[in-house]
């Protein structure tokens, strides 16, 4: 089915969304998994952080393949995999060791969606056109994932948990006919010259501007993964311990509108990396959010409020660099080698992701679930924070 340039944008946007509209059902909804099944905090983090480590197993084969078959054929997989993965958990997750399998399809079901939707997207455009049609994408995934808290939220206190899963793989199944009627057929075409192995990246770790992007983007999904894997439990024990005042809404509609205002901040900081430079604002927001992070823990035992304040600046600096990142790769990537440079650029950045809720929540073991414990699960992330602006700053040069 063809149709014109931007209505095809929106509609694979939209498919992005509905698949993405359940990615953090289970952040959302932890706190009841918690008691539920006993899980202690390093469980927890596991099944928050295996949806990463499926993702960063899958990606290298599943984008580098987008070089050679169609997208289509990837994202068809990717979807499917993420519908079974969640109408499964709406059906038969009963405890870690099958809601630690299901989370792992789901990992592979966005491995298959992600970045080559945004192949898809991205490989008709060039310049401005494909930097906005970048922060378009992100931004839907944004949104989506925002809204999946609020989404978990309410479906889990209409009818329960397994019905919130059951809506959110039925997203998913439309995605798929989404893609199957929109998405071209056509194979992309081929550089001249002997054919690249498909799993070979030495090509793409030889490009400087591309590593940096992808080294910076490693560390923001780290840091963004662990704080939207623990936010709504970090502010549930802050309301627990302090109350919270009659207008303020469910931890799972703040941290649905903390994502929506980091949204309007990823499009800002694209555009404004556009008009002062990439490095400019990437250094901001690496700076801002490795404070936050070493703030945002301690304020469990000072009150609800401040832990929110905090919580919510946290989250728009991290916010502040997304498309900022991710255009930077695409645009530094070198010809034919597209979709190596944004599999490796997701592989990694996925892989911080998977580090990220594993290490609160090992850290919330050792420590307690007091000051200390959120402290240090929260505040070790701004060495890693940091450490990435070091390596945007030293390969991004020249």
């Amino acid at each position: 089915m063809r149709i014109d340039g931007r209505a095809y944008v929106a509609v694979i946007v939209a498919a992005q969304a509905l698949v993405q509209i359940g990615a953090f059902a289970l952040p959302a909804l932890l706190p009841h998994y918690l008691d539920a099944w006993s899980l202690t905090k390093a469980e927890a983090g596991w099944l928050l952080g295996i949806f990463f480590a499926a993702y960063v197993v899958a990606v290298p084969v599943l984008m580098s393949l987008t070089d050679r078959l169609p997208a289509r054929n990837i994202y068809l997989v990717g979807a499917g995999a993420t519908a079974v993965a969640h109408l499964g958990f709406a059906a038969f997750a009963d405890g870690f060791w099958s809601a630690f399998l299901l989370r792992a399809v789901a990992g592979l079901g966005w491995a298959g969606c992600y970045m080559p939707g945004l192949k898809a997207i991205a490989d008709p455009l060039a310049g401005n056109a494909q930097s906005r049609a970048v922060t378009l994408h992100a931004a839907g995934v944004g949104i989506a994932g925002a809204c999946s808290f609020l989404v978990a939220g309410f479906f889990d206190a209409v009818a329960g948990p397994r019905v919130a899963f059951l809506v959110v793989g039925l997203c998913a199944c439309v995605a798929f006919v989404l893609a199957l009627v929109v998405m071209p057929g056509t194979a992309p075409p081929q550089p001249d010259g002997p054919q690249r192995r498909l799993l070979d990246f030495r090509p793409v770790l030889a490009n400087r501007r591309a590593m940096a992007w992808i080294a910076g983007y490693s560390v923001h999904t780290l840091e963004l993964a662990a704080l939207r894997a623990w936010a709504v439990t970090f502010l549930a024990v802050a309301a627990a311990r302090h109350g919270v005042p009659g207008w303020v809404p469910d931890p799972t509609v703040l941290f649905t509108a903390a994502g929506l205002l980091g949204i309007l901040v990823s499009i800002t900081g694209n555009e404004s990396a556009q008009k002062f430079g990439r490095q400019r604002v990437v250094t901001l927001a690496m700076s801002s959010a490795a404070v936050m992070s070493l703030l945002a823990g301690w304020m469990v035992d000072l009150g609800f409020l401040p832990a929110l304040l905090v919580v919510l600046a946290w989250n728009a600096a991290i916010y502040l660099d997304s498309s900022a990142l991710t255009a930077g790769t695409v645009q530094a990537a070198g010809p034919g080698l597209r979709g190596a440079t944004m599999g490796l650029h997701s592989m990694l950045g996925y892989a911080g992701g998977f580090l990220g809720p594993v290490a609160v929540g090992l850290a919330l073991d050792a420590f307690g679930d007091g000051a200390l414990g959120w402290g240090i699960g929260f505040g070790h992330i701004a060495v890693l924070t940091l450490a990435g602006l070091v390596a945007v700053r030293v390969l991004g040069r020249g």
